[in-house]
């Protein structure tokens, strides 16, 4: 049985809020809020509020869920001359990130691992180099380790590929395991796998669809997850939504918000950079009010987008840009990927 989130619409709003789902489709912003401390002398900010905007920037650290699961939690961090650098830093256990972590989530490297340098090359490649406190780790952590460097990693816009160093030598296998590394790590190894069916490797491809979940005080946040659809199934963009409806593994925590009869009335369409996607009804959460919800309209746009050259959607429903989102507000224009994933306001 398919499992749902069922939230009201004014819960929904407050949640949307909460994770700042960023999928109104107006001008992006570069201002980040100043603290609450901070008081104004006039209707200008102070050159004391500018200095604060200027000193922070928004990353996307990978971290660990209560469920074991590697997700993304948007953070402003001090800006740094290396964010690389410091990006994997707030991934290291009892490090900088520790007072900030949100209810249930944890780093991934073990304590005292220090990062001891990071190399950018021409071809997207990027080599972290750590201490050899990196090996500390369970043998269960492997994958979420490898997962959250190489997702952390390739966020920035410029790397492709991520290889690892342990006191300056080159890893070919993760210490405990041995998994391969290879080449290098890419966002094609895939992350959270989904183990609930058994599908041929060899006739099938991974995609990876984000589904959600909720911390402890009830905020939702989304969680990528790669499952593997058959090479039958030509047309990936269809194949997402359908595996977005049908929704995750039963043996998951997670949910879908998603109605059991959404359906797309005719085949996706890519021109451009945008998937132009046209529904039945059923994609609303409040059909009177033609409302789509952030709980289906963010994991269609974050997973879409994980697709190679994907930048935005267009929703329609029976052919007509009609659909409004959660906030009220028309899905006239295509809706790109949010810059802020799960954000976390510090």
């Amino acid at each position: 049985m398919k499992k749902k989130l069922f939230v009201t619409t004014v819960t929904l709003c407050g949640i949307a809020t909460l994770t700042g789902c960023g999928l109104i489709p107006v001008k992006p912003s570069n201002e980040i809020d100043p603290p609450k401390t901070v008081t104004y002398r006039s209707d200008q900010p102070s050159k004391e509020v500018q200095a604060k905007k200027e000193e922070t920037v928004k990353r996307e650290l990978y971290l660990i869920d209560r469920n074991g699961y590697v997700v993304p939690q948007t953070f402003q961090l001090p800006k740094s001359t290396s964010l690389a650098k410091q990006a994997l830093e707030y991934l290291v256990k009892d490090g900088p990130v520790t007072d900030e972590l949100p209810n249930g989530f944890q780093a991934v490297l073990p304590p005292n691992t220090e990062v001891l340098g990071v190399q950018t090359q021409k071809d997207g490649t990027i080599i972290a180099d750590f201490s050899s406190e990196f090996k500390q780790y369970h043998d269960v952590d492997e994958l979420k380790i490898f997962q959250a460097v190489t997702w952390t990693l390739t966020q920035f816009d410029n790397v492709k590929k991520v290889k690892i160093r342990v006191n300056g030598k080159e890893l070919s296998s993760m210490p405990v395991n041995k998994v391969q590394i290879g080449e290098g790590l890419t966002r094609e190894d895939g992350i959270n796998f989904d183990k609930g069916e058994i599908v041929d490797v060899m006739n099938s491809r991974p995609v990876t669809l984000y589904y959600v979940s909720q911390d402890e005080m009830g905020e939702t946040y989304y969680v990528p997850v790669t499952r593997r659809i058959s090479n039958a199934e030509k047309d990936s963009y269809t194949a997402i939504v359908n595996e977005l409806v049908k929704g995750p593994s039963e043996y998951t925590s997670l949910v879908t918000d998603f109605g059991p009869d959404t359906k797309l009335v005719s085949q996706p369409v890519f021109k451009g950079g945008k998937v132009i996607l046209n529904f039945n009804d059923g994609i609303y959460g409040n059909i009177a009010k033609n409302m789509i919800n952030d709980n289906v309209l963010q994991p269609l746009v974050l997973s879409l987008t994980e697709q190679k050259g994907v930048k935005s959607i267009e929703i329609q429903v029976q052919g007509k840009l009609t659909a409004l989102n959660q906030q009220g507000k028309p899905l006239s224009q295509p809706v790109s990927r949010p810059k802020d994933v799960n954000t976390k306001e510090l």
